[in-house]
């Protein structure tokens, strides 16, 4: 439905009009690309085509085509998956700093439309926030021959690209623009920190838990090939282009049911249940990003990075396996995910008193989260960038506290959705407690600081300080709390998932 009164804005594609949420204006489902469908399924983005007239930008576009357990329900319906969303509180000359939010999902899911990132609070601490859809799954990072690699990614550079073209007339400054992620979001982020292609597309950084998942061309091929004979064909994006987005996007939840059966040939990516992720093709992306930072290709942005302290409890409660993890299940995990055969023997010796499922979520979380939030720290300090860090410890109320301070508890806190169906998943029914409300003050001031002028309000983090940022209902500063887990993973090198 159109609002005549609504904010009206000018884009290189041609004029949208959005609507006034009190004193924002917010603008939905701008397009900045072309729908990846037809001739451009599995093609690179390509620019949006003009339009005449005024475009209403009042409602998400549609998510992309969506696997995974974290997926929302329903299949995708239309096809501009591609889609921009912004938040302004002064559409027009104002200059603000911009934020740019990428959402997580393990390249698997992930839409702009989830009432999780609903950027009002965000925007009303004076920033310009973007949020924006990408390709997941297949169509953003399956394998194929005849497709470029890392789709995905390329939809977050044209996205990014729309956002210095055009951000000005909303009100942003387009020599100011963060970069903001979590999860798959995080380790996107990171992945553009190593791509030429995203050069000076953003100043800051904001990288909260990044995952340690890239592959190789061979293992992303691999996977890729066993996805299409599931339907009887090639891995081309001739052949695949036949089939439906959303049947392929299905294909993909019973290849994952297969996962554990091919931990063998595909190794880690396989135990951790995510077959997919940017993929170190030597062109689109050069190399992984500990190794791409630690040669002061992107020293010139600033990056604050950290993780939570029980990244992996969400995933052990939500599995139902929490209360169940065997001596077994905890030394597989050591010995598969540790880094190095000396792994499990280095954990026991430093955690003597752990049991088998502390062990075993410790692995977890370091080995996906935590280390490799670290050592981007650690890389990009060591090159010459600025880095500070953090580690989130409040632990959240939901579940009766058995989530700890769990992966994805600190995304409700800096939107302050707590409503959400995610932000009651992760914070709990009712009313939020006055410290979960107080922490994720302290949360948006610290991020909107930062895309302000650099700087949270704490050290900056160096190798023989190492000081981190702990958010919890008494914020503070000391040394990096991990400090066990830092030394079992010092000198590992991050590569890229391999056949095994």
């Amino acid at each position: 439905m159109s609002d005549d009164n609504g904010p009206k804005v000018r884009t290189a594609s041609g004029t949208v009009r959005g609507r006034w949420a009190e004193d924002l204006a917010v603008f939905r489902g701008i397009p900045f690309a072309r729908p990846p469908i037809g001739a451009l399924r599995f093609a690179a983005p390509r620019p949006p085509r003009p339009w005449d007239g005024v475009r209403e930008a009042v409602e998400f576009g549609p998510p992309p085509p969506q696997s995974g357990p974290a997926r929302p329900p329903g299949s995708t319906t239309g096809a501009d998956w591609l889609t921009v969303n912004v938040w302004s509180p002064d559409p027009g000359a104002a200059r603000l700093p911009v934020l740019v939010w990428f959402q997580g999902g393990a390249y698997l899911s992930g839409t702009s439309s989830d009432p999780l990132y609903d950027a009002a609070l965000l925007a009303r601490a004076g920033l310009v926030i973007v949020t924006f859809n990408y390709r997941v799954g297949a169509e953003g990072f399956a394998q194929l021959s005849g497709a470029p690699a890392n789709r995905g990614l390329l939809d977050q550079i044209a996205a990014l690209r729309w956002v210095r073209e055009n951000i000005a007339g909303f009100g942003g400054d387009p020599g100011r623009v963060t970069v903001c992620g979590q999860s798959a979001g995080a380790g996107s982020i990171a992945t553009l920190l190593a791509m030429p292609s995203a050069a000076g597309l953003f100043g800051r950084a904001i990288a909260q838990s990044v995952p340690w998942l890239h592959c190789t061309p061979a293992l992303a091929e691999d996977i890729a090939a066993a996805l299409a004979a599931r339907l009887g064909m090639p891995p081309t994006a001739a052949a695949l282009s036949a089939v439906d987005p959303q049947r392929l996007a299905d294909e993909v939840d019973v290849l994952m049911s297969e996962l554990p059966s091919r931990a063998g040939r595909w190794g880690r990516i396989a135990s951790v249940g995510a077959p997919f992720a940017p993929v170190v093709d030597g062109e689109v992306l050069p190399d992984v990003p500990w190794r791409a930072l630690a040669d002061g290709r992107a020293s010139e942005v600033a990056l604050l990075t950290g993780h939570t302290r029980d990244e992996f409890r969400l995933f052990l409660v939500t599995s139902g396996r929490a209360g169940k993890i065997t001596e077994e299940d905890a030394a597989t995990a050591l010995r598969i995910l540790g880094p190095g055969p000396d792994a499990e023997r280095a954990y026991r010796s430093a955690f003597p008193d752990a049991g088998a499922e502390e062990l075993f979520e410790l692995v977890y979380s370091d080995m996906l989260f935590r280390m490799p939030s670290l050592y981007l720290a650690e890389a990009h300090s060591a090159a010459g960038g600025t880095s500070h860090l953090y580690e989130l410890c409040w632990p959240s109320p939901a579940m009766g506290g058995a989530l700890g301070a769990s992966h994805a508890v600190d995304v409700p806190l800096l939107f302050g959705t707590f409503d959400s169906p995610a932000g009651r998943l992760l914070i709990g029914e009712g009313e939020p407690p006055a410290e979960a409300l107080a922490l994720a003050e302290e949360i948006r001031g610290a991020w909107a600081a930062f895309a302000r002028h650099g700087d949270p309000g704490w050290p900056r983090h160096t190798a023989d300080r190492r000081s981190t940022r702990l958010l919890d209902a008494e914020v503070r500063t000391a040394p990096y709390p991990q400090e066990r887990s830092r030394r079992i993973w010092e000198g590992h090198a991050f590569d890229a998932f391999d056949l095994t």
